[in-house]
Order: C-alpha cells, then structure tokens, then sequence
C-alpha cells in the first residue's frame, strides 16, 4: 500500500493543503494529492467524503477555501470551467450536462461552434461530431436531438463532447452508471487509449471492482480529509471498502425475512408501445421483487406504466385482488403506489428547494391551514431525516448541496411521506456510495418487513441476489422468467437478459404466471 510507488515521476496536477469550507460543512480538510501524466486516478469514498468538491475544484467549479492547485509545476487559478478547459481540464458530470432540445452535434460543441462567414457551419461540426462519437464507439445519428437519446447514448455524447476540448486532463464522475457492459468495456478500451497519448485521467466511482481494473492508483478520502493513495494492483475490493468507511463491511446484504402469501399488486397483459409486450408479475406483502434486464429491455417503462407516468396500450392493475384504473401518478398514489425515478435530479428531487420542501411536496395538502404550516412540515420532515438517517444539517438547506446518497433518501422520504403500500424503486443504489447502499438495503428490508411491497429495479446484479426474494428478468420488452433470489447465480440472470441459448433457470415456485 504505497502512495510513493512514482515518487520520481513529475506531476502533470497536484493539489497542496486544500480545504473548501461551506456554510456549517467543511467538505475538504487539507487534502494534498499528485498525479502523474498518462495516468489513470481512481478517487474513492463514500458520500461526503469530499470527490465531487475536488473535482469541482480542479474543473473550475469552485474555488477553494485555503489551498493551492499547481498544473506542471506551476500554481493556477482556475476561475471558472472555461477557464479549466484553457488549460486542458475536462470533466464529464455524473449527472448528465446536455441541452435537450439542442442536436447532439450542437451539444459537442456548444459554445465553440464550427462557423463559416459568422453563421453556424452545420455540416463541418456534423462531421467533427460524427468523429468523436466515433471514439467512444457511438453510432448516434449528430443530427438527433438529445432528448430523443437513451441516458447510456446521452452519457456517451458526455464523453464525446469533453473529448472536443483536446484535454489533458479528463475527470470522470461515475462515467458508467448507466452504461451497458459492453458500453463499459468500449469505455476501458477508450481510456487505455487515451492513457496511452499521455492523457491523464481522474476516475470516480463507486463500483470497485471497476476501480481496481481500470485505475493505476487509487486515493481514498474520508470526511473531508485523504486517507491514502495505493496501488490498485496491490489493493483489493475489501481493502477499499475497509478504507473508504473505516472499519470492516461485514453483513453487506442484510438477511431476507419471509415474505407475505396476500398478493398486493398484480399487474397482467401490459403492453406499452415499443417498450413492453404482454407482462405479467405479482409482488407479495413483505416482498422484495426485483428486476434485472440489459438497457432497453423495458423494466423503467413497465414500472412507469404501472406508476401512471406511462400509457398502456392494454392490459389491466389490480390492487389486494380487485381491478384497479390508473391513467396518472396520482391515480397511482391514491392506490398507494408510489414510484422513485431512476433519474433523482431530474425527475425525482427539486434541487434548489429544501430538505423539508423536497419531503412534504408530494403531501403538501396535508401541511396547509390554509396556508403551509411550516411547523408542521419541519417536524414530519426531521422525523422522516432521523429515520432515515439523512445527513442533511439544517432542514432547510437546498438539496442541491447533499452527497448523492442523502439526496436519494431525501427523494425516498419524499414517497415514504404518503404511506405506500406498493413502492417501486428504480436504480435506488446508482452513483452512491458503499456504506449508503448498505443503508438503502437495509431501509428496503426494513419496509419489506412493514408489510410493504417493494418492486427493486436494478442494473448491479450482486445487490439484487443479495436482496430480493424473487428477480423477474426481461428481455425485449418482455418478462422471460422470474427466479428464486436466494438460489440464483448471476450466470443465469445475464443469460436470460442476453438470450442466450442454455440459460434458461427455474423459477420460483411462488411465481407460476410468467410472460412468454
């Protein structure tokens, strides 16, 4: 475990004693860091740990409270993002950074478009896009507009686009969250690549064993403050999880209790146009059903359309046995249905608004005499905060500045304040830490154990053997199988995800009525 392992190799970035105060947080506590050219950084640590405050520092974000950022040698100021980009830094942002309505092309390179006599040289910047796309092997057509892409394409245009910049310096925040695994791998193959121009490259993620195959070293923070830097070919994933929360991770996935026999949604036949074709499923009281499926396989849109944000072609709900009518989330919430997008900026957090505001704005109605009762909604609001554990400071601090795996408790709070009997949770573990995931696993079990009803969707196939009760696989639109989750291996669930031919796996005896 040595942080000198290049002690004789001269620093293309180094950071001195940064430290970044907000008001009552102070995200960075002296941290001091340096980096070789060509190399690839893993940057690790659970929420709050103080990443996304360094990397804003190093790509312009932010200005550091006390501290000093040299670049080759030399101490830089760099006062904004543009400022960043002058000097070869490019960061491509976890959340992703696009302008929907505007042309992938446009997106590229926004901002530094390709003219000709003053006006906009369309078809030149098509080409230099339809370049770029192609390093990150993207076969998305320039000319479509960003809101008509999937996040996976959207996140590739991300790396195209800081690609544009020639940078020298390239930060990733969770590039592959939402990337397929052979999107992944496309991405390892482009890093190696690039590695090997003397590009260096700052990785953030939450995915260790990703870590360890990609980075060259990895530094680890913890509360602000370094903790150390190592080999990643010296490290391994409990060694990094040991450092990132400080002490041991045992009992990772918390035990399975039995589930309910009482059916409480049964969803049946649903098609949603060019999505999903004739599925069936059923979750139980106390049930925890989760879905694994490649992108594009259908699970978000089966579950929006049960949720009301999605309209069915055919097919029919019923809730505790009888046939219910849903044509919009609100028809979903008064059947107690309650969904958590997978896109929690976007769709499932009003980031500039507070922790109280973002809890109760679903509920609103309840907290109005008639005007809002502020005393009231603060009090719900820190109940659901001690529960939940959201390390948030004051309730009324704007959501935008929490680490990503409070912000997620805050959007699950914001459910759990209208009593669900049926939740639907869409990718609750994307770009959070370790030690919060196990906290999410835990809140999901504890309301599987309420009696609840929880429909768990995810891309990690690890936490959904580890955590649910049955896994329903889709493929195509379809729901090809559902498996007993204590007994089923990864091996079978991609197989059925990918079609192929052998993979075929029993399902549980609780689960009879597949799709076809």
């Amino acid at each position: 475990m040595s942080s000198t392992a290049r002690i004789a190799a001269p620093s293309i970035i180094e950071v001195r004693d940064l430290v970044k105060v907000y008001p009552a947080v102070r995200a960075l506590d002296g941290v001091s860091l340096s980096i070789t050219p060509g190399e690839v950084r893993g940057v690790i640590g659970e929420n709050g740990a103080g990443k996304s405050t360094l990397m804003k520092i190093l790509s312009g974000v932010e200005r550091p409270t006390h501290g000093h950022v040299l670049l080759r040698g030399e101490e830089v100021q760099l006062r904004s993002p543009h400022d960043a980009q002058q000097r070869g830094i490019a960061m491509i942002h976890q959340e992703l950074n696009l302008v929907d309505e505007l042309s992938v092309a446009d997106n590229i390179f926004l901002g530094r478009e390709h003219t000709r006599g003053g006006l906009v040289a369309a078809s030149a910047q098509r080409d230099a896009a339809r370049q770029l796309l192609a390093r990150v092997r993207s076969t998305v057509d320039p000319r479509r507009k960003v809101r008509a892409l999937s996040i996976a394409e959207q996140q590739l245009v991300e790396i195209a686009k800081a690609l544009s910049v020639e940078a020298s310096i390239l930060i990733m925040d969770e590039p592959t969250a939402v990337l397929t695994e052979r999107e992944t791998a496309s991405l390892f193959d482009l890093i190696a690549q690039l590695k090997s121009q003397g590009v260096t490259i700052l990785y953030i993620s939450h995915i260790l064993p990703e870590v360890l195959r990609v980075c060259d070293r990895v530094t680890v923070l913890r509360d602000g403050r370094l903790v150390t830097t190592i080999d990643a070919a010296d490290a391994t994933e409990s060694d990094l999880a040991r450092l990132m929360v400080g002490r041991e991770m045992k009992d990772y996935y918390p035990a399975r209790e039995p589930a309910g026999r009482e059916v409480a949604l049964r969803a049946s036949d649903v098609t949603v146009p060019g999505w999903v074709e004739g599925a069936t499923f059923e979750v139980r009281r106390g049930e925890i059903l989760g879905f694994a499926g490649l992108i594009g396989a259908g699970r978000t849109e089966l579950a929006e359309a049960v949720a009301g944000l999605r309209p069915m072609r055919s097919g029919t709900v019923e809730r505790n046995g009888r046939p219910i009518v849903i044509r919009s989330p609100r028809d979903a919430l008064r059947q107690g249905i309650a969904y958590l997008s997978e896109d929690r900026k976007g769709r499932g957090l009003t980031l500039d608004m507070g922790v109280a505001e973002n809890i109760t704005l679903v509920s609103l109605r309840a907290y109005c005499r008639p005007l809002i009762r502020r005393s009231m909604e603060a009090r719900a609001a820190r109940e659901h905060v001690r529960r939940l554990g959201i390390r948030c400071g004051p309730i009324r601090r704007a959501v935008r500045t929490l680490s990503g795996g409070n912000q997620q408790k805050v959007a699950i709070a914001k459910w759990l304040e209208m009593s669900p009997d049926v939740l639907i949770l869409d990718e609750p573990t994307r770009g959070v830490d370790i030690g919060a995931k196990k906290e999410i696993y835990e809140l999901i079990r504890d309301l599987a154990r309420q009696g609840r009803a929880c429909v768990f969707i995810s891309s990690e196939l690890p936490e959904l053997l580890g955590v649910c009760h049955r896994i329903a696989v889709m493929r195509a639109g379809r729901i090809v199988n559902v498996l007993d989750g204590p007994s089923a291996t990864e091996e079978q669930v991609m197989h059925l995800a990918a079609g192929v031919e052998g993979g075929e796996a029993k399902a549980s005896n609780a689960s009879k009525e597949v799709a076809a």
